[in-house]
């Protein structure tokens, strides 16, 4: 294997795992999910039946990625960070397969205990603060803080909040274009 799984976790049949990926203690990658290259899964994570996780993701202690929900490249999710999958959930009336899509864009963190309610995507490099609820689409760059969670301001790609003039101590330079955050070499291009 190129990949390393704990003898404590369980791999279900038809998951791709990615090479350099290490799946720590407990954890669960349930049938026909993807975990890409270089992903790190810290202990009593579960992913659900067909998830997708992209290369270079980091997944702290106890999440659950439930179905429905796809990771791109490079996504932090803090400690005991929450998906949720269904709207309106009710033992007696299970959904069987009827979920909410939630797509987390290229290098997004999640804080620890953060909430993403499912049907919302969120956006490329964005920042959801610990504790914070996501009740609805977050743009790309977009720092969000508070319960629900509310737009706080931008951050860059390497993790900084951006000043007033959208520049970054890291030498990045952003636009706003349409309300929209773009990086300044990007649109250049």
């Amino acid at each position: 294997m190129s990949y390393f799984v704990h003898e404590s976790s369980y791999i279900d049949e038809d998951v791709t795992i990615g090479e350099g990926t290490k799946i720590w203690h407990f954890c669960h990658v349930q049938r026909g999910s993807h975990i890409g290259r270089n992903c790190s899964l810290g202990q009593n994570v579960n992913v659900g039946n067909n998830v997708s996780i992209a290369d270079g993701c980091r997944i702290q202690n106890n999440v659950s990625i439930y179905e429905g929900v796809t990771l791109e490249q490079n996504v932090f999710c803090g400690p005991s960070c929450v998906f949720t999958n269904v709207l309106t959930p009710r033992a007696h009336f299970p959904v069987h397969g009827q979920y909410l899509q939630t797509r987390v864009g290229e290098g997004a963190s999640l804080g620890a205990n953060c909430t993403v309610v499912c049907g919302h995507n969120i956006g490329r490099s964005a920042m959801i603060a610990a504790g914070s609820v996501v009740t609805h689409d977050v743009p790309d760059y977009a720092l969000m803080v508070g319960v629900p969670a509310r737009q706080m301001g931008w951050v860059c790609e390497c993790g900084r909040r951006l000043n007033e003039s959208l520049q970054c101590q890291c030498g990045r330079h952003y636009q706003s274009i349409d309300g929209r955050l773009q990086k300044a070499d990007d649109i250049n291009r």
